[in-house]
């Protein structure tokens, strides 16, 4: 009997974690994945917190020890672009050009770093937050708030969809939702909307999320 094909997803939080468990698992599982999933460590002191990428030397450390297992056929990542380490490779070399086209010359810079075929990285353009104004509907309707859907239609209009959305400090989707929904809690509203918008219905509005996808299901 052959080896199960085996997909680790490494994480950067709570939130994370909670769409691939509630979402994007569902999704590789149909497709034929062993999944599994980890967030990333965070080191203080004696103490491992979980949660937050903090730089480039403590998260390649990390890919390298999942990577060392021979029974992982891909790893791939769940980080936010927006507040990545600047010690990144490809951080200080990114184009002058699209959103897109900058997210993906870190990526690409990131795997050429870590040299292992098994591993896919991928960043969220520009932070999870992004997914949840996709779900703009969904998050509505959690919140029983129609003006919400309208307002968050709105900014997706003018940035021309959700993963164009300003990632500037006071601006970034995040800093908008902490705006227009008083209590919002990201670990739950999110993840909730976003499992209820679907994957179809996030590929459609997200186009490097699409595009990720499409690699994995490569591999299959």
């Amino acid at each position: 009997m052959s080896e199960p094909r085996r997909l680790h997803l490494l994480v950067e939080g709570q939130t994370e974690a909670a769409v691939v468990r509630d979402l994007l698992s569902r999704h590789f599982r149909h497709q034929g994945w062993f999944v599994t999933y980890s967030t990333v460590r965070t080191h203080t002191s004696s103490v491992t917190y979980r949660g937050g990428v903090t730089s480039w030397p403590k998260l390649h450390r990390e890919i390298k020890e999942l990577l060392a297992s021979p029974r992982l056929t891909v790893l791939t990542t769940l980080f936010d672009y927006y507040g990545f380490p600047p010690d990144s490779p490809g951080m200080s070399t990114r184009p002058s050009s699209s959103a897109t086209t900058k997210v993906t010359h870190v990526e690409e810079a990131i795997r050429a770093a870590v040299g292992d075929h098994r591993f896919v990285p991928h960043l969220v353009q520009h932070e999870l937050e992004s997914w949840v104004f996709a779900a703009g509907d969904q998050l509505a309707d959690l919140r029983d708030d129609s003006a919400l859907a309208e307002r968050i239609k709105q900014d997706c209009a003018e940035a021309g969809g959700p993963e164009l959305v300003n990632d500037d400090p006071k601006n970034a989707p995040s800093k908008r939702l902490a705006r227009y929904c008083p209590g919002y809690v990201k670990t739950l509203e999110g993840p909730l909307a976003i499992a209820d918008l679907g994957i179809d219905g996030l590929r459609a509005q997200c186009p490097h999320f699409s595009a990720w996808l499409d690699e994995l299901g490569s591999r299959v």
